[in-house]
C-alpha cells in the first residue's frame, strides 16, 4: 500500500544453505526510470578465460570454451590438445541439434549466484502480486522475479508465508486499509512521490545472516524496481532484482499540467481506477489551496460542483472531470482529488507553480551612427503609449516599468581591450610568442603617442571597473536570462579577466620586460635558414614564417619604431625575408623541373601572402639575383589573374603592385582592383561597408575580420579613400559589438587596420550629444552616471512613473570621426496574448501546425481560428529566426501553454542546415542556445502532445544575443483553444 512501513529481511546463504557473512547495497526506486535509461549493476573482478569440450552428432567432438578463475589454474583445463575421433557415415543424412555432453561449472567472478540463497520478509499489502524470475542455474535464487504467492487472510497484523522452491519469502503486514467510512473532507491524500525508496549503500548481515531492511514506501501509484548486490571478502558475488508495485483497490490518477498559467480556462480531469473484485459507486472530489498558506481557494477555481459521481466496473477505470479557471495573485497553488466508494478512498495532492499571464517584455532600439552625423530615431511603440502608460487604445493592461538609455561614444577602445587576450595567450608556439610582441609593441607606441592615451589606462586601473566586464556581464537587469543560467559562464569570465589585464598591459616599466622576453624567445625559434618553427624543435614552417614577416611589416607600417631601430629584431626580420625569397624560388624551379605551361595561373595563397608580406621590405632588404626570376614570375601572374582570387587575396595583390617602386603611367591594375572591389562592395548605414561573399571557413584565407583589416590597408594605403576606410571600420567594430574576436590573428590584424591613421582615434574625448524627448542627456552632470574612460560608455535610466511618450524620440550628434552605437531599452509589463512582435536585426515569426495521418504520410495543417484541437493531436512547432548580420552567444526561448506537453524531453546538442546548437527543454518553456549565429535564415521544429482541454495562453517566442543585449526580438502572444 503506497505510504506503508515495510521491513524487508533478505537472507543470504551459501551453496550449501550455510551462513554467509557479506557486504550488500540495496536500493528501490521507480521502475518507469528505467525508460531513460536502464539500470543494472554487477560485479566482475576476477579474470577468466574460456574453453569448453561438448559432443554434438553431426559434427561429433570438437572444442570450445569453459571459465577460468585464473590463467593457467588448470593446465589441465588450458591449450587442450584436439582430438580426432573416427565418425558415422550418415550417407547424406543431415541431424543438428541434438546436444549431449558435460559442462564445465563456471567459476568466475560475477557469476557465483549459485553460492548463495536469498530469502525476504516483506511487509507488503497482503492481497499484492511479487514475481521471481527463476534462474538459469540450479540454486541461483539472487536474480529476476518470483512467481505469484497464494492469496493469503486479510487479517490485520497476521504473518503469511508462501514458498517459492528453496527461496522463502515472508511478508508481515503492518497496516491495512480502512474499513470505516470517512467523509469526503477527511479520506487521507497521499502526497509524498519520491522517486527514490531508498539506496543504502553499505548494508551488514547480522549472526544469523540476515540483512534488514526498514523503510516506509513512497506514496505513488507504481512499479518500483528493488536491486541488491552482495559480496563476501572472498569475492562470491550475488545479486537480485525483483519488482514490486503500490496499488490500492481504489486509485486516483489526476492529469495534471505541468504548471499553471493566469487566466487560462481548463478542463481538470482525473482517471479513477477500480482493482477490487466488485463494481464500486462513489463520489470525487477536487481541492485547492494556496500553496503558501494552504488556505482553501477552490471557490475561485472551480466552475460549478466540486464534487462528481461515479459508477466503475471491476478491473475497469472511468474519469471525472472539473472546468477550473487559473486566478491572479498566486504563486503556486495545491490541488487536492479524493474518491471515496465504500470503504476504498484514495486520494492525491501536489503543489503545481502558476506563472503569471504578465511578463515583463524587453524591446530596444539601436542607436548607430557614424561620424559628423546628426540622426533621429523613433520608438513608434514607446511614442504611441499615452501618459497613463496605456498603449493608446489597444491595451489596457500595459504598464511601463524603466526606460534605460546606454552609449559608447568611442568603441574604437574596445579593439584595445581585446590586446590582453593577444599578451597572456597561453602556448609558446611562434605565432602566440609573436602576437605578445605585436601587442606589447602597439601597447608601448599607443602609450606613448598621447598623453590622454595613458591618463585613459590609469583611470582603468583605479577608479572603473566598469570598464572591465564582458559584455556578457553587462546589462543583465536588460537581459531575458541571467548568465548563470547559460552555457556562456566561463566565456564572459575569460573575457572579463582579459580586460582586467589592460591596466597591466600598459604600465611602462612592464611593457619593456615582456617586449624583450617575447623578442627573446622568437629568437629562440627561429632556425639557421631564417624561417619560423611553429613549435621548438619542429621544422620551420612557411605560413608562420610569412605571418610573422606580414606582422613585422605591420609594425613598420605604424612607425613602431623598435622594428629597425633594434638591431636583434631587424636582423631576425631580414634573415626570414630571405628565407621566404629561397622558398619563392624553389617554388618557380619546380615548374620550370616538370614542363609546366608557365603562361597559365600557378599562384596560389602562399604566393600571393609571399608578394604581400615582400612588399613591406622591398627599399630595404634586397632580392638577391638567384631569386630575382621567381619574384618577377609570381608577380607578373598577380598581375594577370587577379581577377579569379579572392577579396583578401586581392587586396593583397593591390598593396604588392602599389608598392613595386617601379614608374608607373596610365591606369594601373591596382586602381582597377581597387575599383573592382569598390563595385562589389555592400554598403550600409549601419553596418558600413562590407562584402558579402567573404565567408568564415578552415583555412586562414577564409577569415573575414582579418580580409576586413587588410582591404582597410588597401583603400587606405593604394586608392587614399578615406570616407571608404571609415565605412569600413565601421563594419569592423560591429563586428566587435555582437562578437568576441577569440582568435590572435583576428585581433591581431584589427587592432592593425584601426590604428592605420594615427591614434587620434583613441585620444578623442568628445561625447557623442543625445536628446530625449526633446531634453538634452549631460552624463557628466548627472550625479548617479559614470563616464567610462577611453569609451565614453555610460547608461542612465528613467522609472516607470518618469516615462512619457515623447522620450521614444531620440537625436543623436557625433561632431567628431569615427562610430558610435548604443541602444534605448523600454520594459514593460504586458498580458502574454496582448504582446505585439518586435523586430530588430532580428526578427521572429512563430506557427503551430496540426500533424495528422494520411495515405500518403503525415500532413500538417496550420493552426487558425475555428481549428479544432482535442486531447491527443500532435502539434508541430515552427520558428522561423531571420538575422541580418553575425552574432555570438544568442539565447532564444519558446514559451507553450499548460495544456501542451514536449515529445522530446531529452536535452542535447543538435546540428541542422549547417548550424549547430543546444536545446534545452523545461517545463514551461523550449531554450535554444547559439555559441555562434551565422547571417541568414533558420526553421525550427519540434513537436508537441495535446494533454487536456481548455483556453490556454501560449505565450511568446524570444531572442537576445547575450554579447548585444539591444538585439532582441520577440513574435506575437497567442491563445489555443482545445476543445473535449
Amino acid at each position: 500500500i503506497p505510504g506503508q512501513k515495510e521491513e524487508w529481511k533478505i537472507k543470504i546463504k551459501g551453496k550449501k544453505g550455510e551462513k554467509v557473512a557479506a557486504e550488500m547495497v540495496a536500493a528501490l526506486y521507480d521502475a518507469s526510470l528505467d525508460a531513460f535509461r536502464a539500470n543494472y549493476w554487477g560485479l566482475d573482478v576476477l579474470y577468466y578465460d574460456y574453453s569448453q569440450r561438448y559432443w554434438q552428432s553431426n559434427t561429433s567432438f570438437s572444442t570450445a570454451n569453459s571459465e577460468l578463475i585464473a590463467y593457467n589454474w588448470n593446465k589441465g583445463l588450458v591449450n587442450l590438445k584436439t582430438k580426432v575421433y573416427d565418425q558415422l557415415n550418415w550417407f547424406g543424412f543431415y541431424y543438428f541439434g541434438n546436444n549431449r555432453g558435460y559442462y564445465y561449472d563456471d567459476i568466475s567472478g560475477g557469476d557465483y549466484l549459485y553460492d548463495m540463497e536469498v530469502s525476504e520478509e516483506s511487509a507488503m499489502d497482503e492481497d499484492r502480486s511479487g514475481y521471481r524470475e527463476k534462474s538459469k542455474k540450479d540454486g541461483a535464487k539472487m536474480s529476476g522475479l518470483a512467481e505469484q504467492a497464494p492469496s493469503p487472510s486479510r487479517d490485520k497484523n497476521v504473518d503469511q508465508t508462501a514458498a517459492f522452491g528453496s527461496t522463502i519469502v515472508t511478508r508481515t503486514t503492518a497496516s491495512g486499509e480502512t474499513r470505516n467510512g470517512k467523509d469526503m473532507d477527511e479520506v487521507k491524500a497521499r502526497k509524498n512521490f519520491a522517486e527514490t525508496a531508498f539506496f543504502y549503500p553499505h548494508l551488514t548481515t547480522n549472526e544469523k545472516g540476515e540483512v534488514i531492511i526498514k523503510f516506509t514506501i513512497p506514496e505513488a501509484l507504481t512499479k518500483w524496481k528493488f536491486m541488491g548486490l552482495a559480496h563476501t571478502k572472498d569475492l562470491k558475488t550475488g545479486m537480485i532484482y525483483e519488482e514490486t508495485v503500490t496499488q490500492k483497490d481504489l486509485m486516483v490518477f489526476p492529469n495534471a499540467p505541468r504548471f499553471f498559467r493566469e487566466s487560462d480556462n481548463m478542463t481538470f480531469s482525473t482517471k479513477i481506477t477500480n482493482l477490487s473484485d466488485k463494481e464500486l459507486s462513489g463520489g470525487a472530489k477536487i481541492f485547492f489551496y494556496d500553496a503558501i498558506t494552504m488556505k482553501l481557494i477552490s471557490e475561485q477555481l472551480v466552475k460549478g460542483e466540486d464534487t462528481a459521481a461515479f459508477s466503475i466496473k471491476k478491473g475497469k477505470s472511468t474519469s471525472v472531470n472539473w472546468e477550473i479557471s487559473i486566478p491572479e495573485g498566486y504563486s503556486a497553488i495545491t490541488y487536492k482529488v479524493v474518491a471515496k466508494a465504500g470503504a476504498h478512498t484514495d486520494g492525491e495532492e501536489m503543489a503545481i507553480p502558476v506563472l503569471t499571464n504578465r511578463m515583463l517584455v524587453t524591446e530596444s532600439m539601436p542607436l548607430p551612427i557614424r561620424g559628423n552625423q546628426t540622426k533621429t530615431f523613433k520608438f513608434e511603440k514607446l511614442i504611441n503609449s499615452s501618459p497613463s502608460g496605456r498603449l493608446g487604445g489597444a491595451s489596457t493592461t500595459l504598464k511601463h516599468q524603466q526606460l534605460t538609455l546606454e552609449y559608447t561614444s568611442n568603441p574604437a577602445w574596445y579593439a584595445i581591450q581585446a590586446l590582453p587576450y593577444l599578451m597572456e595567450y597561453p602556448y609558446e608556439c611562434a605565432e602566440q610568442t609573436f602576437s605578445r610582441f605585436y601587442a606589447n609593441s602597439i601597447a608601448s607606441h599607443i602609450a606613448n603617442s598621447n598623453p590622454k592615451i595613458k591618463s585613459v589606462f590609469d583611470s582603468w586601473k583605479s577608479t572603473s571597473p566598469q570598464a572591465f566586464l564582458s559584455n556578457l556581464e553587462k546589462n543583465q537587469e536588460l537581459k531575458s536570462l541571467i548568465l548563470e543560467e547559460t552555457p556562456w559562464v566561463l566565456n564572459s569570465q575569460n573575457e572579463s579577466e582579459r580586460k582586467k589585464r589592460v591596466g597591466l598591459l600598459f604600465d611602462l616599466n612592464r611593457m619593456s620586460n615582456e617586449l624583450s622576453r617575447a623578442e627573446k624567445k622568437l629568437q629562440e625559434l627561429q632556425v639557421a635558414n631564417g624561417g619560423w618553427t611553429w613549435f621548438k624543435g619542429m621544422p620551420e614552417s612557411r605560413y608562420i614564417t610569412q605571418h610573422i614577416v606580414t606582422g613585422m611589416g605591420h609594425l613598420d607600417h605604424l612607425g613602431v619604431k623598435n622594428i629597425r631601430e633594434n638591431y636583434q629584431t631587424w636582423n631576425m626580420t631580414q634573415q626570414a625575408v630571405r628565407y621566404l625569397d629561397d622558398r619563392i624560388r624553389e617554388d618557380y624551379e619546380w615548374l620550370k623541373k616538370y614542363g609546366i605551361d608557365l603562361e597559365k595561373d600557378h599562384i596560389s595563397y602562399d604566393q600571393i601572402q609571399y608578394l604581400y608580406a615582400r612588399s613591406y621590405f622591398m627599399k630595404d632588404v634586397e632580392i638577391s639575383s638567384r631569386n630575382k626570376e621567381a619574384y618577377e614570375y609570381y608577380f607578373g601572374q598577380a598581375k594577370k589573374y587577379w581577377l579569379t582570387k579572392s577579396r583578401y587575396m586581392q587586396g593583397m595583390i593591390a598593396l604588392t603592385l602599389f608598392r613595386d617602386g617601379k614608374p608607373k603611367t596610365g591606369i594601373q591594375v591596382e586602381q582597377k582592383i581597387m575599383a573592382s572591389l569598390k563595385e562589389n562592395a555592400i554598403n550600409n548605414e549601419e553596418m558600413g561597408m562590407y562584402w558579402k561573399d567573404v565567408l568564415d571557413g578552415y583555412y586562414w584565407y577564409q577569415a573575414p575580420i582579418e580580409t576586413q583589416a587588410l582591404l582597410i590597408e588597401a583603400f587606405d594605403e593604394v586608392a587614399n579613400d578615406k570616407e571608404s576606410v571609415e565605412s569600413m571600420k565601421v563594419w569592423l567594430l560591429k563586428q566587435k559589438q555582437t562578437q568576441d574576436w577569440r582568435t590572435t590573428k583576428a585581433t591581431t590584424e584589427a587592432c592593425y587596420a584601426l590604428l592605420l591613421r594615427g591614434t587620434d582615434l583613441l585620444a578623442s574625448d568628445q561625447l557623442v550629444e543625445i536628446k530625449v524627448g526633446g531634453q538634452l542627456i549631460d552624463p557628466k552632470k548627472m550625479d548617479d552616471v559614470k563616464v567610462e574612460a577611453g569609451t565614453g560608455y555610460f547608461k542612465t535610466s528613467w522609472g516607470k512613473s518618469e516615462i512619457k511618450a515623447n522620450m521614444g524620440n531620440v537625436t543623436v550628434t557625433k561632431k567628431d570621426d569615427g562610430v558610435a552605437w548604443g541602444a534605448m531599452y523600454w520594459q514593460y509589463f504586458e498580458q502574454l496574448d496582448k504582446i505585439t512582435p518586435h523586430e530588430t536585426p532580428l526578427k521572429l515569426v512563430k506557427k503551430l501546425f496540426l500533424q495528422t495521418n494520411s495515405p500518403s504520410g503525415p500532413v500538417i495543417t496550420p493552426i487558425i481560428e475555428g481549428t479544432k484541437l482535442k486531447p491527443g493531436d500532435k502539434i508541430k512547432v515552427r520558428i522561423e529566426l531571420r538575422v541580418d548580420r553575425d552574432m555570438e552567444y544568442v539565447h532564444m526561448k519558446d514559451m507553450r501553454a499548460a495544456g501542451l506537453e514536449p515529445i522530446n524531453v531529452f536535452s542535447g546538442y543538435k546540428y541542422q542546415d549547417g548550424l549547430g546548437y543546444y536545446e534545452s527543454t523545461k517545463d514551461a518553456a523550449t531554450n535554444f542556445f547559439f555559441d555562434y549565429l551565422r547571417k541568414g535564415t533558420y526553421v525550427f521544429e519540434y513537436p508537441l502532445r495535446v494533454n487536456m482541454s481548455g483556453d490556454f495562453s501560449n505565450g511568446i517566442t524570444s531572442i537576445q544575443c547575450m554579447y548585444a543585449p539591444e538585439f532582441t526580438s520577440h513574435s506575437e502572444g497567442i491563445r489555443v483553444k482545445i476543445g473535449k
